[in-house]
């Protein structure tokens, strides 16, 4: 069973449609409904188990509800997360607190309560567990414009390492993945920019930009088996940036 926060569109639907193919059974999570069936639909199109769950996961009370009644836990893709680009001396108060509730406090939140549920599973030690924290690229680095984005993926950085170290003993692998720009459909108003996208091309020494399927690759690989003594570990899909 594998969890998906963020799951309504972009790279957490497509994360989530790859573990269904790849035999998950996936609980696709979000604030809307109607976004979530959508992407239930298509894993079960393809022949995979999905169900939704509506969740805000600010809510600690509700994630606790819709986690809580679950019957058990193996995976948590923990992809909730917002950015808010704008220059350091601009950022409001406002911005701040809200891209730190969800990008580190909901972050925690999450993992803190599907582990909860994880522990509970009776053949814990011999199956184990897998955490996938979302961090970026800017976990890593810095970036002008993204103060607060990178300060809260350097976050996810060093919690993805403070629970590998005190989950192994239980068997509980947590790792994170730091994709550089993604073609979505968020981003594509950014990139039809032409300024921008050269931009951002230009630092990555792959020379393009990334596609949602080599993110939900790597997730993918994170969670199974492939992956057993990877904990505590960033696996970084940049196409080079932050090698430089």
């Amino acid at each position: 069973m594998a969890l998906v926060t963020g799951a309504g569109r972009g790279l957490g639907a497509e994360m989530a449609v790859a573990l269904g193919g790849a035999g998950a059974e996936v609980l696709v999570m979000s604030r809307t409904a109607s976004d979530l069936d959508q992407v239930a639909a298509r894993i079960a199109a393809a022949g995979g188990r999905a169900k939704a769950l509506v969740c805000d996961v600010k809510d600690g009370s509700q994630l606790r509800a819709k986690i809580g009644r679950l019957d058990r836990l193996d995976v948590l893709v923990n992809n909730a997360g917002m950015n808010i680009p704008e220059p350091f001396v601009d950022v409001s108060e406002a911005h701040l607190d809200e891209q730190l509730a969800l990008n580190v406090r909901a972050a925690f939140l999450v993992a803190q309560t599907a582990v909860r549920k994880m522990l509970e599973a009776p053949d814990r030690r011999e199956r184990g567990g897998a955490v996938i924290n979302v961090s970026s690229q800017m976990g890593h680095v810095g970036s002008a414009g993204r103060t607060v984005y990178c300060m809260a993926k350097h976050a996810i950085e060093g919690l993805t390492k403070a629970m590998a170290v005190e989950l192994a003993p239980h068997n509980i692998r947590v790792n994170a993945i730091g994709p550089t720009f993604i073609e979505t459909p968020m981003t594509a108003p950014f990139f039809a920019n032409p300024e921008f996208r050269e931009w951002a091309t230009s630092r990555i020494p792959l020379g393009r930009i990334g596609k949602m399927e080599e993110v939900a690759g790597a997730v993918v690989f994170l969670a199974s088996q492939a992956a057993s003594l990877i904990t505590g570990a960033s696996l970084v899909i940049d196409g080079g940036w932050t090698a430089q």
